[in-house]
Order: C-alpha cells, then sequence, then structure tokens
C-alpha cells in the first residue's frame, strides 16, 4: 500500500533538501509502518513508506532501472493485481526481474510502454516516476480514485504526496484555505481536482500528469464512458457473477493475514462468501470483523434509513461462510474520545468527516489491524449497482442537484447550520452547489433512443460514480492508513463499474429493489435473511451518552471564548445546543456539535490561515 511523496525543482540541485524530503516522508510513517526510503539526484527528489503486502522481503522503494540514457525512478503506492500477467509478458519481451514485487512489474512497465502503462493496470494505484531520460516527473492515478494523491506546482516544478500533510511539510507549501476550499469542505459535492488548500491540486483519478521544464500537463487515461448494453438478464447476471469471482479472486492475493469487513448487507454479505468460498478452496477460513455498539442490537431504534441493527445478519452471514468472526463492540466513550477525533482530523487533513461514524471507522480499523494487514470491502457497490436510497426517491431523482444531497437533507439536515450567518452569506453555498451539479451532468453523454426516465437514471449513477465514491473512497483510505491497513475494494474494479453502469436501469432493478443485479447474481451465496434485507447504511451510534459527551466537549470549547473557530460558527446557536438539559436528540444537532468540533480541531493542528476575500 504505502505512502509516496516528492519534490521536482528544476533550476536546483534538491541534493541539499534531504531535510525538507525526510520531513515530507515522515508524515507519511502510518501509511508505511514497515519500511522508510529516499532517493535525490539533481532537480528530483522521491520520498516512500512502505506497508509490506507482497514480497515481503523485495521491493524497497523509491525502485530504480539503469538505462543506457539515464535513470528511472519509482515511488508506488497501491495494488496492481494483474501483475502476474503483466510480468509474464514483460519477461516474453525480454525484461528481467530481481523482486517478486508488483511494483517491479510497473517499473518494467514504463520502461517498455511509457506512459501507455496506465491502460494495461488493473488496480487501485497512485505513482510517482522521474524518468532522467527525459528530465520529466510522470505522476499516475487510478480510473476511480482508490488512492490518495495530490500535486502542488511551484514555480520551477512541483510537489506531490499520497496525502496534503505531506506537501504541507514542504516550506514552499502554504496552509491556507480560500473561500472556494471552504465551499469545498462544507459541500459534499467532491468536484475532481479541488483539494481544499489553496494552490494544491488533487491528481484526478484516471489520469497521467506529466511535469518536465515547460510546465504541468494532464491526460485523461481512462473516463466512464455510455455504451449500449445489449445482453440480457440472464447474460447480465452471468457476466456479473463472473467478474466477481475474477475480481475477489484477484484481491485476495497477498503475503500477509487478509480479512473482510462484514456489516450483514447485501454487498460485505456477497464479497464475504465469495472469499470464504475461495480460500476454502485452500483450506484456508476467511476472517471477518464487523462493528457494533454496546447496547445497540438490544436496544435499536428503527427509523427512516435503518430498519434493522447489523449485527444479527452478520452472524447469519458468519454462520453460513464458516468465517472466522469477531465483533469490534464500541461504546460512547472511546467514540467520543477527543484523541480519536484528533487521529481522524490528521488521517484525513481536513474536518470533513462523519462524526461518530468517522470515530467508528477509524476504531474498526486500529482493531483490526492487530490481526491482519489487508481487508476486502463491500464499500462501492451501492454507487455501481444502484442501492441507495435516492436512487429509488421521486424528488431525488427529479431534482436539478446533486441527489444525496436531497436525500441527505431530508433524513439529516444541515450541519452547516451551527456556521455564522454572514460566513454562509458571503460562501453561497447553494449557488456553489448548483454550478457545480451543472457542471458536473454537463458531459454525461446520453444513448441514441435513451428514454429521459434511462437518461435521468444514468445521470444519477454517474454522479455517484464519478462524485460520491470518491468522499467515502477517501474516508476509508485515510481512516485505514492511519493505522497501516490495507482495505481494498473490489465492487470498484473498473471492468465491473463499466459494464453495470451501462445496464439499464430496468435491468439493474428488474425486481423492483435495490441492486437487483448483485443480489441474484450471488443469491446462492446469500442467506435468506441477508437476501431479503432492505439497504441499511453504515452503522451510527444511538446511544445519547455520545450526543451528552458531545455537548460537554463544546461547553469545554465555549470557555475559551477567542478560540479561532468562533470565527467560523455561531457561538450562541453552538451553545444553545450545547447548554441544553437533555442530549441533543435530533441528527441536525448532533452533526452540528460534531463539525463545531472537528473545526477547532483541524485549527488547532493545521493553523490554517483562512482567506475571506
Amino acid at each position: 500500500m504505502c505512502g509516496i511523496t516528492g519534490w521536482v525543482s528544476f533550476d536546483r540541485d534538491l541534493g541539499a533538501e534531504r531535510a525538507s524530503l525526510d520531513a515530507m516522508t515522515e508524515t507519511m510513517a502510518c501509511r508505511g509502518p514497515d519500511d522508510t526510503g529516499t532517493w535525490v539526484r539533481g532537480p528530483a527528489a522521491l520520498g516512500h513508506r512502505r506497508l509490506a503486502i507482497i514480497d515481503l522481503p523485495g521491493g524497497r522503494q523509491p525502485m530504480t532501472a539503469e538505462t543506457p540514457e539515464g535513470t528511472v525512478a519509482l515511488v508506488y503506492s497501491g495494488e496492481t493485481y494483474n501483475f502476474t500477467e503483466l510480468r509474464r509478458e514483460l519477461t516474453g519481451r525480454g525484461h528481467r526481474f530481481a523482486t517478486d514485487s508488483d511494483t517491479e512489474v510497473v517499473l518494467r512497465g514504463y520502461l517498455e510502454w511509457g506512459e501507455a502503462l496506465p491502460e494495461r493496470l488493473n488496480g487501485m494505484y497512485a505513482f510517482a516516476l522521474w524518468d532522467a531520460r527525459h528530465d520529466k516527473l510522470v505522476m499516475v492515478r487510478d480510473r476511480m480514485g482508490i488512492k490518495p494523491f495530490y500535486c502542488y506546482p511551484t514555480p520551477d516544478g512541483v510537489l506531490f504526496g499520497s496525502e496534503p500533510k505531506a506537501i504541507l511539510a514542504n516550506p514552499l507549501a502554504r496552509a491556507r484555505v480560500r473561500p472556494d476550499g471552504l465551499r469545498e469542505l462544507f459541500t459534499m459535492v467532491k468536484t475532481p481536482g479541488h483539494a481544499v488548500w489553496d494552490g494544491m491540486r488533487e491528481v484526478e483519478p484516471g489520469t497521467v500528469v506529466t511535469v518536465d521544464r515547460t510546465g504541468l500537463r494532464t491526460r485523461a487515461y481512462w473516463r466512464l464512458e455510455t455504451r449500449p448494453h445489449t445482453d440480457d438478464r440472464a447474460t447480465t447476471l452471468a457476466t456479473v457473477r463472473g467478474l466477481l469471482d475474477d475480481i475477489v479472486r484477484r484481491q485476495l492475493v497477498a503475503d500477509v493475514p487478509r480479512c473482510t469487513l462484514l456489516s450483514g448487507g447485501l454487498d460485505s454479505s456477497a464479497m464475504t462468501a465469495l472469499a470464504a468460498r475461495q480460500l476454502a478452496e485452500h483450506g484456508e477460513t476467511v476472517r471477518s470483523f464487523a462493528v457494533d455498539f454496546v447496547g445497540q442490537a438490544d436496544h435499536f431504534v428503527a427509523d427512516e434509513l435503518r430498519g434493522t441493527p447489523d449485527t444479527p445478519f452478520v452472524h447469519d452471514v458468519a454462520r453460513a461462510a464458516h468465517t472466522e468472526h469477531q465483533d469490534i463492540v464500541l461504546d460512547a466513550q472511546a467514540l467520543a474520545d477527543p484523541d480519536v477525533r484528533a487521529r481522524v482530523i490528521r488521517a484525513r487533513d481536513l474536518p470533513a468527516g462523519f462524526g461518530d461514524m468517522d470515530a467508528s471507522l477509524y476504531l474498526l480499523f486500529r482493531a483490526i489491524r492487530e490481526h491482519s494487514t489487508v481487508a476486502l470491502s463491500g464499500e462501492s457497490a451501492d454507487e455501481v449497482f444502484g442501492g441507495y436510497l435516492q436512487f429509488f426517491d421521486e424528488e431525488a431523482r427529479r431534482a436539478d442537484a446533486f441527489p444525496w444531497l436531497v436525500s441527505m437533507g431530508r433524513h439529516f439536515g444541515e450541519d452547516t447550520e451551527v456556521l455564522r450567518r454572514d460566513l454562509l452569506g458571503s460562501l453561497d453555498l447553494p449557488g456553489y452547489v448548483a454550478d457545480g451539479y451543472r457542471t458536473a451532468v454537463a458531459g454525461i453523454e446520453r444513448l441514441t433512443g435513451e428514454s429521459d426516465f434511462e437518461y435521468r437514471m444514468r445521470r444519477i449513477s454517474h454522479l455517484h460514480l464519478t462524485r460520491f465514491v470518491r468522499v467515502l473512497l477517501d474516508r476509508k483510505d485515510r481512516a485505514s492508513m492511519a493505522v497501516g491497513l490495507e482495505v481494498r475494494v473490489p465492487f470498484c474494479d473498473h471492468r465491473l463499474v463499466e459494464y453495470v453502469y451501462n445496464a439499464p436501469w430496468a435491468l439493474k432493478s428488474f425486481d423492483g429493489r435495490e441492486k437487483s443485479l448483485l443480489r441474484e447474481a450471488t443469491a446462492d451465496l446469500l442467506p435468506r435473511s441477508v437476501y431479503d434485507r432492505v439497504k441499511s447504511p453504515y452503522p451510527s451510534t444511538q446511544d445519547p451518552k455520545y450526543a451528552a459527551a458531545l455537548q460537554d466537549h463544546v461547553k469545554e470549547l465555549l470557555g475559551r471564548p477567542s478560540h479561532r473557530v468562533f470565527d467560523l460558527v455561531d457561538r450562541d446557536r453552538v451553545r444553545g445546543l450545547a447548554e441544553r438539559a437533555e442530549p441533543v436528540s435530533t441528527q441536525a444537532e448532533r452533526r452540528g456539535l460534531e463539525r463545531t468540533l472537528d473545526l477547532a480541531v483541524w485549527l488547532d493542528m493545521y493553523a490554517p490561515e483562512i482567506v475571506l476575500d
């Protein structure tokens, strides 16, 4: 998995800047606890922190290849799942390998195919190559944006890193946020390329970014395209199942302990059952883990979003698939722990979280890391197969707006209600969201003869696969890598994404339910209870002690009247929420308290310059 960083400066010799490179590299220590390495030559400096997954003795980085024309050096994060086939092809073309790692396959693949390499890769990755033969840096990110990647252009080159913190550790980068950064922070639109931090850019998924003395250029090597789907239902189901079998088999490859994340929903249950069946062929048992909260199963209260607790369904799958299962049970004190909040903010670099759902994800991953280094997740199946409530919500379907904002606004309320009114007025968040929506839907292709309804559903699917999914993928990557756990996402395989995206909505929902194709394609693997279960989102604690703890922490913050957070949040509004005699009860109120605490921690930790011009 790993963390990467680097610096290219065409006007200087970076040999004198090793201290800065070391500082940048050290910020990635959590992403790579097993090893560290740096490489500096002339205008290029590369740093790497390694989480060893494949070829534990080999695969050290930065990895270099010497050619008659010059050195090519690579820092790589992620996994290439088809590296065995690529290695075989490259060997046939005369390449010789010194390790068994997929990293060396990527390096040799670049020597063979140059910037056409990414089209051949199947995996999740972010990597950078310094090519001394042409004095250029080549940066590549995977198609779906599973692995994070950021860059910061400078007057004579670029800084880059797996996370913003690596770039911000360089003295050339300023921790500054302008109004558009705040707009991005306070909405959930995930504008492509936007990194919130002023001057910083996110390397967009499916792109190659090249930096040389003439400047920075970006080329898209993949995008989600509209194509006719001619397969009937039976063929579509067989194709989906075949792809899933192949994807899970590839993603189980590792030289370290593996496990699955199991929620008892359709996605994670199907993925866990597939993994269990495949490992059983080799006499192995899959480990599975689930998150739960103290007393939740016994005192669960159904609402519009969550009709059932997860635990009974989790246990049904664990029994049926014969997994070695463990529930990670968390209490309100752990979820509200200020140290956990700080670790989550540090992992994310931003106060853009999901409250207790971020805390529980971090704590779940931390507990799993004691047993496993690689985990398979059911993340992204809802985006691929159409599982969210907004896919079936008429208001969300018809609105000229990001559909998840319509649905979430109705069910959760707005956590921006705690922001100062003058700040909200100057930011004009509704206008920013509306502009972002118009841009997002502008390039979505329509099939000839496609009905208005089918095209609207295509647009909703496209928005989820190119905007919403990136929010959740980033969240999962940051929380997992903060504890050195590699989380793989089988449902993000681009072959599956392309195929299912182009299946018409009538086929994706042929039985009138969510994720019909996934449910039927894996029906033979699922307990009946899970097959029949209605979609339930990632769990959130219902314990009033958690809300009460939030109120106590905000009261402590109110005791620091000069804190910068009150430049952003409405002190009186926040005081009213914190000083209630009873714990806050609505999702919007709880999220407002969480937003306030997150902002305060972020301001203390990063001391950003906030520019409101």
